[in-house]
């Protein structure tokens, strides 16, 4: 393909395209249009933020309201301290609305191409410069267990889940100790089923969502100016205090504190709005890891086998960028950009939201969305890549 081709008068030309219009890429569009840019947010789902809608009932945000606001507003009080899924839904319409921006939903990115030609479902968009803003939990993922495909009970990922109507009466294995597996198996466990268990490899970090008033969130945003040394006994003493030894439970305190943790896996702490009292009180049974599936069976790490009637796959998810960007060579070793939050990860082409963070999703990504719009707007703009990028030695190919 040549320049000539790229630069078709019949292509739509815009200066900046937004990709994704979640939290961090709102709040990016509405920074530059306050900078006097007029940025096109294109977004696959139905609304803004429409990743939520696709998450659990009962979701609330682990961060409370004053510390979640995107720039230039704030989330009203009457949606409480902690934000339901919903609401932050309706304040996410809002936030669009208000901000101005130009914002197509329904609209799929499938690849961006040199020049930054970004091939989507509404036909082709050409950019000076590209903000990627899809966040790190685009593709879930379910681990590829030995025997998956022949379990005879049902099986389906935390993102199908919505409520426990359709588990009452029913035995049901959650999957995977993060906050998702933890909320889930609570909320079957009070919604009726038969019995409820939690499958662990490793033993979580759990902090309270609030002590004594006091959110998790301000813990997290004050361990990264401690010093490093600092922090996993900090964190080992505020457990310790705070959540009751479920040891007996098979829960056991994690040898590490939260830093240590946190680097290790780049996954957050269980805020607990619940599961420690269901664990401590029988309600929520925890066993060992799954190593794979026989029949009706689930295998189990420890030896024993378990037939639960459904399976809840509480395992995460992936960025899903390759097929976006694999073949620019900016994505690193777990599938997540190299360079982002203020740095381009190649003239013109820029990522934000991708970095897990303890201070605070929300919040985090809107300090990320104004490094990146400032540094766009002080550069002036970014030349389109006339010629595809060498890829980088292990890049997926294009």
């Amino acid at each position: 393909m040549g320049c000539a081709e790229w630069y078709d008068p019949a292509v739509e030309t815009r200066e900046i395209v937004v990709v994704g219009a979640g939290s961090a890429g709102l709040a990016t569009a509405a920074l530059l249009r306050r900078a006097g840019r007029e940025p096109l947010v294109l977004e696959a789902g139905p609304e803004p933020g429409a990743a939520w809608r696709e998450r659990y009932d009962r979701l609330h945000l682990h961060t409370p309201r004053l510390l979640s606001g995107l720039p230039g507003k704030r989330i009203p009080r009457r949606y409480g301290r902690w934000v339901s899924r919903d609401d932050l839904l309706e304040y996410l319409r809002d936030y669009a609305a208000e901000s101005g921006v130009e914002l197509r939903t329904g609209v799929r990115v499938n690849r961006i191409g040199p020049g930054w030609e970004l091939d989507t479902s509404a036909g082709p968009i050409r950019a000076d410069a590209v903000v990627v803003a899809t966040g790190y939990n685009g593709a879930p993922y379910v681990p590829d267990w030995p025997g998956r495909e022949g379990f005879t009970g049902e099986l389906v990922h935390s993102s199908h889940y919505r409520n426990p109507a359709p588990y009452r009466g029913r035995d049901v294995l959650v999957v995977g100790a993060g906050n998702s597996g933890a909320e889930i198996a609570t909320d079957v466990a009070e919604g009726g089923a038969a019995r409820a268990r939690l499958s662990v490899r490793t033993p979580p970090q759990i902090v309270r969502r609030a002590t004594a008033g006091v959110p998790a969130q301000l813990l997290g945003m004050a361990i990264r100016k401690m010093p490093p040394a600092w922090v996993d006994p900090v964190t080992k003493t505020q457990r310790r205090l705070s959540i009751p030894d479920l040891a007996a439970q098979g829960l056991p305190r994690p040898e590490h504190g939260v830093r240590t943790s946190f680097i290790a896996t780049g996954t957050t702490p269980i805020l607990d709005v619940g599961i420690v009292s269901a664990v401590k009180h029988g309600r929520v049974e925890v066993v060992a890891a799954v190593e794979g599936f026989d029949g009706a069976d689930v295998l189990l790490a420890d030896g024993s086998r378990i037939a639960p009637d459904a399976v809840i796959a509480a395992t995460g998810f992936r960025a899903g960028l390759d097929g976006l960007v694999g073949h620019l060579g900016v994505l690193g070793p777990r599938g997540l950009p190299e360079r982002t939050d203020g740095e381009p990860a190649l003239p013109g082409l820029w990522f934000v939201g991708f970095v897990p963070t303890l201070g605070g999703q929300l919040r985090e990504g809107s300090v990320a969305a104004r490094r990146v719009a400032e540094a766009i707007v002080n550069r002036g703009g970014q030349t389109r890549t006339a010629e595809p990028p060498a890829p980088k030695a292990g890049a997926l190919p294009g």
